[in-house]
């Protein structure tokens, strides 16, 4: 991963890879039928087969998993909202579960931009407040930084937006 540098080159992807400067720019949601688990404190938060990705140039993709599929019980609301080009107005959710409490980690779309609507009753989950998030049983790596929430797998080659010096990426 580069930092602080005023631009970024592409690492060529593998055989099974994708590189995140391929993607494209508006983003685009696409259903995904990789296994997803979320676990916080010793509990499984949100198990599923039904995600779908958020691509977004420069950034590893960003999951989003039907409420279906989470113990809802351990989201609790708070007053943060942020705002996104593409997709809209954010809300988000504490996660508690076992001895852990990790605020702000989880975000909603309620209603989301126009083209954006596959996310809506979805949840996503930063990784780096997570003790763990895994993509078809590989433990993911966080998007560096507080901002993004995509989560960084074998699957994908950067540079990744988020570290300090890439906020003009």
């Amino acid at each position: 991963m580069l930092a602080d540098v005023s631009h970024a080159e592409r690492i060529p992807p593998g055989p099974g890879q994708e590189s995140v400067w391929d993607y494209p720019r508006p983003p685009r949601v696409e259903a995904v039928s990789s296994h997803i688990v979320v676990e916080l404190g010793g509990v499984v938060i949100a198990d599923t087969h039904a995600a779908v990705r958020v691509l977004e140039t420069s950034q590893p993709p960003a999951y989003y998993l039907p409420r279906a599929d989470i113990e809802i019980s351990h989201l609790v609301p708070t007053r943060t909202h942020t705002w996104c080009e593409w997709k809209g107005e954010a809300s988000y959710f504490t996660v508690e579960a076992g001895s852990r409490k990790a605020v702000d980690a989880a975000w909603t779309y309620v209603d989301p931009s126009r083209g954006m609507e596959a996310i809506r009753g979805h949840v996503a989950f930063y990784a780096q407040l997570m003790d763990r998030c895994l993509v078809d049983g590989e433990v993911v790596a966080a998007n560096a930084g507080s901002f993004y929430g995509g989560w960084i797998t074998s699957k994908v080659v950067g540079p990744f937006k988020g570290a300090p010096g890439t906020q003009h990426w």
